[in-house]
C-alpha cells in the first residue's frame, strides 16, 4: 500500500499534525534548528501518527479527529524519533533510514541533546491539550517507563545469553509496542471513545507493534532482502531475537546450548559466528517460526478492528495492519 495514500485522505487532520511537529522544533538556535530540519527531511513511514489519526476518526461519530488528536499524534511521533537518537547511541549506530546518523556526524552528546528536546517537545504538546490531559501523560510517562526497562533488560539478557520467548515478548512490547498503544489509546481518549472501544484500540495497537518489531527482527536474518540494513547484526549485539528462537525450538536442547555458547563467545570470531548463525537459522526453519507468530499478532490486530463500526479509517488501520506485516524495510 502506498502511505501517502492515507496522508491525503487524512487531508486537513495531517497537515495540523505536520505543523505541530515541525513548529515545536523550531528554535533560533541555527545549528539545533538546522540539525531538526535535517531530521524531519528523513522522517521514515511515521506509521504512529498515521495510526493515531486513523484511530481517533474511527472511534470518532462523525469521523472527525480534533485539535487534541493531532497534538497527541505528533507527540507520538516526536517521542518516536527521541527515543531513535538516544537508540543511536546506545548501540553506536552509524546510519539510520539510509543516512549517517546525528551520532556519527556530530558525536554521541549531540544526539543524546537532541533527542532530549524531541522528547520535552512530545511533551509540551501534550500538555497543551484540553482532553484529560493527566492521563494521557501518565500513558506516555509510562510508554517511557516501559522504553528505558525494555533497553535494559535486553542488555541484561544479551549479557546472560538466556533470552526465552516470555523475555523477547516483553522486550518488543517494551521496546516498540508499547508506543504504538500511547499513540493509539491517547487518540482514542482525545475523541471520548467508550472504555469497550478504549480496549479494542489497546488490542490492535498493541499486536500492530508486536508485529512490527518481529518484522523487524525477521530482517536481520533475511541478508537476501535489501532493507538497507546489514543482516547480522542482532547476533553480532548478542541479541537473541524470535527467529533463532524458533530455530531453537526445531533444533533440540543440545543444539540450543551449543548455538548460545558460540554466540557468549561471539567476540572472538565474529564474522563467522555470524554466517554459522544465519545458517542455523534458515536450517532449522527458524524466519518461517517468526513469521507464523507474527501472521498470529497481525491477525488479532485486525480481530480488534470489529469492535469499531465500520468507516473508510477502520478499511485503511486493517490495511496498515497487512502493511507491517508485508513491509520491504
Amino acid at each position: 500500500m502506498n502511505l501517502n495514500e492515507i496522508k491525503d485522505y487524512l487531508d486537513r487532520d495531517w497537515k495540523r499534525t505536520a505543523n505541530y511537529i515541525e513548529d515545536s522544533l523550531k528554535s533560533d538556535i541555527d545549528l539545533l534548528d538546522k540539525t531538526n530540519r535535517s531530521i524531519l527531511s528523513h522522517s521514515g513511514k511515521q506509521l504512529r501518527p498515521l495510526v493515531a489519526l486513523l484511530v481517533a476518526r474511527a472511534c470518532s461519530p462523525g469521523n472527525t479527529a480534533d485539535e487534541d488528536s493531532c497534538r497527541y499524534a505528533a507527540g507520538a511521533e516526536l517521542l518516536h524519533n527521541a527515543t531513535l537518537l538516544h537508540d543511536d547511541v546506545a548501540d553506536d549506530s552509524d546510519q539510520r533510514r539510509g543516512m549517517p546518523t546525528i551520532r556519527s556526524m556530530m558525536g554521541p552528546s549531540v544526539s543524546v541533546l537532541i533527542g532530549d528536546y524531541w522528547l520535552v517537545k512530545a511533551m509540551g504538546l501534550i500538555l497543551e491539550s484540553r482532553t484529560d490531559t493527566g492521563k494521557v501523560i501518565r500513558l506516555f510517562s509510562r510508554t517511557l517507563s516501559d522504553l528505558a526497562e525494555g533497553e535494559i533488560l535486553q542488555l541484561q539478557k544479551a549479557r546472560s545469553g538466556d533470552t526465552d520467548e516470555n523475555d523477547y515478548i516483553r522486550i518488543i512490547f517494551n521496546k516498540t509496542a508499547s508506543l504504538f498503544e500511547a499513540a493509539a489509546v491517547s487518540a482514542a481518549i482525545s475523541v471520548k471513545a467508550g472504555e469497550d472501544t478504549i480496549r479494542a484500540v489497546r488490542e490492535y495497537a498493541v499486536s500492530l507493534g508486536l508485529a512490527f518489531q518481529i518484522r523487524d527482527d525477521i530482517f536481520d536474518y533475511s541478508p537476501e532482502m535489501d532493507t538497507g540494513k546489514p543482516a547480522g547484526v542482532d547476533i553480532l549485539e548478542q541479541k537473541i531475537t524470535l527467529p533463532l528462537l524458533g530455530a531453537f525450538r526445531n533444533a533440540g536442547k543440545e543444539k540450543e546450548s551449543a548455538i548460545r555458547e558460540r554466540i557468549g563467545r561471539i567476540s572472538e570470531n565474529p564474522g563467522q559466528t555470524r554466517e554459522e548463525i544465519l545458517s542455523f537459522v534458515r536450517e532449522n526453519k527458524g524466519i518461517d517460526y517468526a513469521r507464523k507468530v507474527l501472521d498470529s499478532y497481525i491477525g488479532k490486530a485486525v480481530d480488534a478492528l470489529k469492535q469499531l463500526p465500520e468507516s473508510q479509517d477502520r478499511t485503511y488501520l486493517e490495511e496498515l495492519a497487512h502493511f507491517v506485516a508485508e513491509r520491504q524495510s
